[in-house]
């Protein structure tokens, strides 16, 4: 009998450390602090997660700010002079016409605000206008006087056809001494010219 007991107890397995409540209670501990790190580390992350996203949005707002500082005062400057700056036409004859409906045309420019300038006896009606444009040809010996009515702040373009011969170097000289003085000779840039002129010349409000 003493035998047979002896060799159940052999036969039985030996209790191993997993299986005391001890042993239990460790594994359940090292998982909860496993998910507590995990949680911190995903705490940590969507923590990193908004503080990209602020930047990023941070940086946008800054870069629609620089642009819009950058732009807005071409837009406010070119919008004012569209509606508002006054363009005298250095021109004779039927130049006259062909420039006025080259501007008009164009749909950018009022008409009030186009003043024809044809006898020399006109000149002084100039001095309301921020933009004189001169066709050369018609006006070369009375140049010397445009230029004595025209502002600093003022706009000088010189329409000089590539076809009608070229300008004296000696007036040249006197056209470059001027500022926002620009000279050129085919007729398909004259409106960019004057939109240019619009957006680099200051505007004095009335």
């Amino acid at each position: 009998m003493q035998d047979s007991y002896v060799g159940s107890v052999r036969g039985s397995p030996a209790p191993t450390v997993g299986d005391s409540p001890r042993a239990q209670g460790l594994t359940s501990l090292r998982c909860r602090v496993i998910y507590e790190w995990l949680n911190r580390f995903m705490d940590i992350l969507q923590a990193l997660g908004t503080i990209e996203a602020l930047l990023l949005a941070l940086g946008i707002i800054y870069a629609v700010v620089l642009w819009a500082r950058g732009i807005a005062p071409a837009l406010l400057r070119l919008g004012n002079g569209l509606a508002k700056r006054k363009i005298a036409l250095f021109a004779k004859s039927d130049n006259v016409a062909s420039l006025r409906n080259l501007l008009t045309d164009s749909k950018l420019f009022r008409p009030s605000n186009i003043c024809e300038i044809s006898r020399r006896e006109d000149i002084g009606r100039c001095e309301s206008a921020t933009i004189f444009l001169v066709f050369w040809p018609d006006w070369e010996g009375d140049i010397a006087e445009i230029l004595s009515k025209k502002r600093d702040e003022c706009a000088l373009i010189v329409y000089m056809p590539y076809d009608r011969g070229r300008i004296p170097d000696e007036s040249m000289r006197d056209l470059d001494g001027k500022r926002h003085t620009t000279v050129t000779n085919f007729r398909g840039r004259l409106l960019s010219d004057i939109v240019t002129s619009m957006i680099t010349t200051s505007y004095e409000k009335e």
